[in-house]
């Protein structure tokens, strides 16, 4: 869901970035203290943000002055919470911006919002919900893909009809309109997104079992408060 450079009315395009910035930089002190305590984690660090700019890499036309596109970031939400994924999706959208002419420096704020703010923590907080009550690591793992994908669309959809009421029915009117338009590639991302993560995750179980132990992916609710792992949930 990348708006397009110099698409927001500067006000909004400022109020985006303010929002955005305490997120950020929260992320970066979590970031820091990973990397600084765990150096292994490095790999699976840049893993989780070369999916991201990847999949977030491949847009569609949806409407005037924005895009449909996976965004990649529910896999790193669920591997090392959504202040990192912050982080890493700005850096993502930032690179996006600067070599690919995808989104802008001036509406970096709100896509920041959008993608790599509320769309990583809808994700990891309905996983971890699903978790909690013992639903299977892949099955959370989708629904955290997906929600992190189709909440980004939503916000960018709120977004955009703050800055371009409908002149007749308003907020309402041009959030129908922006949300409908979205809607027809948006869904079918979704699902795909979640697959694909589906499929990613079930490699890394294979490849970096040891470091997703670590990480608490294989702990449910219960498991969690006991620390004791729940290998069943992986198959």
């Amino acid at each position: 869901m990348h708006i397009a450079e110099g698409f927001l009315p500067p006000a909004h395009a400022i109020a985006w970035g303010v929002a955005s910035a305490p997120f950020v930089v929260h992320g970066v002190r979590s970031l820091t203290r990973e990397v600084r305590e765990h150096p292994e984690s490095t790999l699976l660090l840049g893993a989780a943000g070369a999916f991201t700019f990847v999949l977030s890499a491949l847009k569609l036309p949806s409407v005037t002055g924005s895009c449909s596109h996976p965004t990649g970031t529910g896999l790193g939400a669920v591997l090392f919470r959504p202040p990192i994924m912050a982080v890493l999706g700005t850096i993502t959208l930032l690179f996006q911006a600067l070599l690919l002419a995808h989104g802008g420096l001036t509406t970096l704020g709100a896509n920041v919002f959008s993608m790599a703010i509320v769309g990583p923590w809808a994700g990891y907080a309905l996983y971890r919900l699903l978790r909690r009550f013992g639903v299977r690591l892949m099955v959370a793992v989708f629904c955290a893909a997906f929600v992190a994908d189709l909440s980004t669309y939503c916000v960018t959809s709120v977004q955009l009809a703050l800055a371009f009421p409908d002149p007749g029915s308003g907020f309402l009117g041009a959030l129908g309109k922006f949300g409908s338009i979205f809607a027809v590639t948006q869904l079918p991302l979704a699902v795909s997104e979640g697959l694909l993560t589906v499929l990613v995750m079930r490699l890394l179980v294979q490849s970096s079992k040891g470091e997703l132990t670590r990480l608490g992916v294989f702990l449910s609710g219960k498991a969690d408060r006991t620390r004791r792992p729940e290998t069943e949930a992986v198959a």
